[in-house]
């Protein structure tokens, strides 16, 4: 498939040996036309099911990998204005979206004080409808929602869990990762309880993954949380869930004989 990025307009001008710069979400998105590979801008729309009917109908991609795309973020971070940044998040390229979730996670590590945190996360809340892919919520909702939540009321989580939102859902539970972290794990397994009959996939891997990533910290609060739910859990979940079992107690959870 033909690749339809169009070159940005001109993102600098040059008065002799001086470059003054307009806008550095225009020269991000020129140095990601670097990259651009055509076998995975065929690719990428099938992997992130971005087809009629699949959850990420619509999205258009460039061909870029992830390595390449944290390669221009690490660069740029430091410079792009939040401003720069949101214009990033309203492209319709896949990578322009997460290059700038890269950098907003690594402005929000750096951040000196409370108040450039607000603003990333205020910046994420206010764009969040852009966060609409697993790769996009997971590389950012641990790190900066989760993150900035970890000291704060938390009701938030719950009411995106509680939205009919596939991806609003995903980013409830993901956050908590960075709570799991820090060996917390009551939001998580709240979370979990809520999403536990969800109808789509996305959602049991990412709740049966992060009951694993408890698992791996405290096995007794894994194993309580799913003695008690893992009859009526989605069998992707549970699976997800148990994976680094033993094998024998792997089995008994699948044969229903706990």
């Amino acid at each position: 498939m033909k690749n339809t990025w169009k070159k940005p307009k001109e993102s600098y001008q040059r008065y002799g040996n001086e470059v003054t710069v307009l806008n550095y979400a225009e020269i991000i998105k020129e140095e990601l036309q670097k990259y651009i590979k055509e076998e995975k801008a065929a690719f990428f729309p099938k992997f992130f099911q971005a087809f009629e009917g699949g959850y990420g109908e619509g999205d258009l991609f460039l061909g870029v990998v992830v390595p390449d795309q944290r390669k221009v973020a690490k660069k740029y971070y430091k410079l792009v204005s939040m401003k720069e940044i949101e214009e990033l998040l309203n492209e319709p390229y896949h990578e322009c979206r997460l290059t700038a979730l890269f950098m907003m996670v690594y402005k929000f590590e750096k951040a000196k004080d409370e108040s450039e945190r607000e603003e990333i996360v205020s910046t994420y809340l206010n764009n969040i409808d852009a966060v609409n892919n697993w790769d996009l919520v997971d590389a950012s909702a641990p790190q900066i929602l989760g993150a900035y939540l970890w000291d704060k009321d938390k009701s938030l989580l719950y009411e995106m869990a509680r939205t009919p939102d596939l991806w609003k859902q995903r980013i409830a539970i993901m956050s908590t990762f960075y709570f799991i972290k820090q060996d917390k794990f009551d939001d998580t397994l709240r979370i979990a309880e809520i999403l536990l009959n969800h109808e789509h996939d996305l959602i049991h891997k990412a709740v049966g993954w992060m009951l694993r990533e408890i698992g791996k910290r405290n096995f007794d609060v894994e194993y309580n949380f799913l003695k008690e739910n893992y009859k009526v859990m989605p069998r992707t979940m549970l699976r997800y869930a148990i994976e680094k079992f033993e094998p024998e107690l792997r089995e008994k959870f699948l044969k229903g004989l706990i």
